[in-house]
C-alpha cells in the first residue's frame, strides 16, 4: 500500500486557510488590547479630574469666605494636561451658593469632568441674630 504526501500531511489549501484564520485572530486580539489600553487611559483621566474637582470644592469649603464669581487656572506641573474653571453663584437662600467646577483638557479645551455642589456659609448678620435668639430662649436658673 503506497500513500502520497497529501494523505500524510496537509494540503496547501489547508495551510493557507489555517494561516488566514490565525491572522484574523491576531488582528482581533491586537484590536482588543488597544481598546483596553485606551479605556484604561480614559478612566485614569476621568478619575484624576474627578479627584481634582472634588479637591477644589473641599478647599473652597475649608477656607470659607465664599464669594460669587468665576475663576480659572491650570492644575500645576504634575497635571499639565488639565485646566479648571470654577463658577460660584447665589442659590436663592442667604448663604447658600451653587458651585460648579469644570475640568478641561488644556490643549483641546474639551470638558473631561464636571462637578456641581451646594455650599452653605451662614451670613454674619444671621448667625449673630440666631445666637441672640437662642440666648433669649434659655431659661435662667434661680
Amino acid at each position: 500500500m503506497k500513500t502520497t504526501l497529501t494523505e500524510l500531511g496537509f494540503s496547501l489549501v489547508e495551510v493557507i486557510f489555517a494561516i488566514s484564520v490565525l491572522a484574523v485572530a491576531v488582528v482581533g486580539l491586537t484590536e482588543g488590547i488597544t481598546l483596553a489600553l485606551q479605556s484604561n487611559k480614559e478612566s485614569e483621566l476621568q478619575s484624576t479630574a474627578a479627584l481634582y474637582a472634588a479637591g477644589l470644592i473641599e478647599t473652597l469649603r475649608a477656607e470659607g469666605g465664599v464669594t460669587d464669581g468665576d475663576e480659572d487656572g491650570d492644575c500645576g506641573e504634575g497635571l499639565a494636561l488639565y485646566r479648571w474653571k470654577e463658577s460660584v453663584t447665589a442659590a436663592g437662600i442667604d448663604g447658600l451658593h451653587h458651585v460648579k467646577v469644570v475640568i478641561e483638557n488644556a490643549k483641546t479645551e474639551k470638558t473631561i469632568y464636571e462637578l456641581e455642589s451646594l455650599l452653605f456659609e451662614a451670613p454674619d448678620d444671621v448667625s449673630t441674630a440666631g445666637s441672640a435668639r437662642r440666648d433669649q430662649g434659655k431659661r435662667r436658673r434661680p
